[in-house]
């Protein structure tokens, strides 16, 4: 049954969404499409949430404020992308990602360069790749990974070599001491649905939100932007979203956000629901941008796998070495990022402390850099990038409907088992939809 289908039963009159982020965004465009008055509610200028970008007063196109890309695997955004008529902006391309062993860099881009990684005795890299092979297109029940760490499942199944050589530093630089923790259903989601072709918008992702705002405005959707929630507030007739100091009633309310703010805006829910919300824990992102007069690693896009005693942080990305920097003035475009828990004193030091700490760094990569080639930074940070995943963590996860009637919670803590992007953003954002349209209220 479509949704227009579904809506024919029984038509819902008003919907408020708060975030305009792509998971909120796509809701509002699926259910404008079904014929329904659909408000977007947005504290930022900007739509695009964690997929937002930045534009320098030198560049022709936007950069995101944390690296994205997409894979030839994700087929939600790119079906969106398809039915907005944004098609024509997308392309995929093979940039190189490499790992980092003993201060030397070494692609990783096909399946052959992983079998050639010198970290490993060939029979380990052998071993690796058929492990990985074999969850990546033959293996299903992510179910049962779940119930077991997957430092506990790849030290068994990959060995002990593969692990600290190519897993240790993933799951250190994403999750820190809370790595022992993560199950192994996240570490198959993330073999699973990964390609060696990126994919990328003309104009960037801020390129894509703004076509995908446009399309949700074409079909009806208002979307206000500088207009943070302030309060909702539900009574007999539904619920009321509070902003800039006026109110609007809606029949249903979607809520796209974290779950500490989902608890501050509705501190009425029930305290068993409450205390679910609470116990979904997660890191946070933070991320110097760097525009450079040279190239820092020429060559490579991505590179992974830092030691966190060697360099202060998780991922480099030369995201010039992907995408022409004609387009961004011809600066060399350079991310530092790391997922940090969000009290780590990285959310607290100036753009200018954390350049101080990253900058030595930047010579191990190119022993010519110098600070010089630094024309500009920008710093962005984010409390809520990256949900924890501990054993049988689907039983963890609150419903989309909450137990108030009428309101619903779509994040990324309820992508899982697939990991945070905008990918599963936008299959959420049409998740919610369809439960929105067809649930009866309670």
């Amino acid at each position: 049954m479509s949704l227009k289908q579904a809506e024919s039963k029984g038509a819902i009159v008003k919907i408020g969404i708060v975030g305009a982020g792509i998971t909120g965004l796509t809701a509002a465009y699926v259910l404008a499409d079904a014929g329904h008055e659909v408000s977007v509610y947005e504290a930022a200028a900007q739509v695009g949430g964690l997929a937002s970008g930045f534009r320098d007063s030198s560049w022709e196109w936007p950069l995101e404020r944390f690296y994205h890309h997409i894979f030839q695997t994700d087929k939600a955004i790119i079906d969106l992308t398809k039915t907005i008529g944004f098609e024509a902006n997308l392309f995929f391309r093979s940039p190189i990602t490499a790992q980092w062993w003993q201060g030397q860099l070494y692609p990783i881009d096909s399946p052959l360069n992983v079998l050639r990684f010198p970290a490993l005795p060939f029979q380990d890299r052998v071993r690796f790749g058929l492990v990985v092979a074999y969850l990546k297109y033959l293996y299903n029940d992510w179910h049962t990974l779940e119930q077991s760490s997957a430092l506990e499942w790849s030290q068994r199944w990959m060995g002990k070599a593969a692990y600290q050589a190519i897993l240790q530093p993933l799951l250190e630089g994403k999750f820190g001491d809370q790595l022992q923790e993560v199950n192994m259903a996240w570490l198959w989601a993330r073999f699973r649905a990964r390609s060696f072709k990126l994919g990328y918008f003309e104009g960037g992702f801020q390129g894509f939100v703004a076509a995908l705002q446009q399309a949700a405005e074409k079909l009806g959707v208002k979307v206000y932007l500088n207009a943070p929630v302030e309060k909702v507030e539900n009574d007999s007739n539904g619920w009321l979203i509070h902003s800039a100091g006026a109110f609007q009633a809606f029949e249903r309310l979607l809520i796209t956000s974290s779950p500490h703010l989902l608890t501050k805006l509705v501190p009425q829910l029930p305290p068993n629901y409450l205390g679910k919300l609470n116990d979904l824990r997660s890191m946070g992102a933070v991320v110097l941008v760097l525009a450079l007069k040279q190239s820092l690693v020429k060559d490579f896009y991505w590179i992974h796998g830092m030691p966190k005693a060697e360099i202060p942080f998780l991922a480099l990305v030369e995201h010039t070495n992907f995408i022409e920097k004609k387009h961004y003035g011809g600066d060399h475009l350079v991310y530092c990022g790391d997922y940090l828990a969000p009290n780590h004193e990285y959310f607290s030091l100036s753009q200018d402390e954390l350049l101080a700490r990253f900058m030595p760094a930047l010579s191990r990569f190119n022993a010519n850099f110098q600070p010089a080639w630094i024309r500009n930074a920008w710093l962005q940070r984010e409390t809520y990038a990256q949900p924890i995943v501990g054993l049988k963590h689907s039983e963890r996860i609150p419903p989309l409907a909450t137990p108030l009637s009428g309101l619903y919670w779509a994040s990324m803590s309820q992508v899982y088992p697939w990991d945070r992007g905008t990918n599963f953003a936008v299959d959420l954002g049409q998740k919610a939809a369809r439960e929105i349209c067809t649930s009866p209220l309670k």
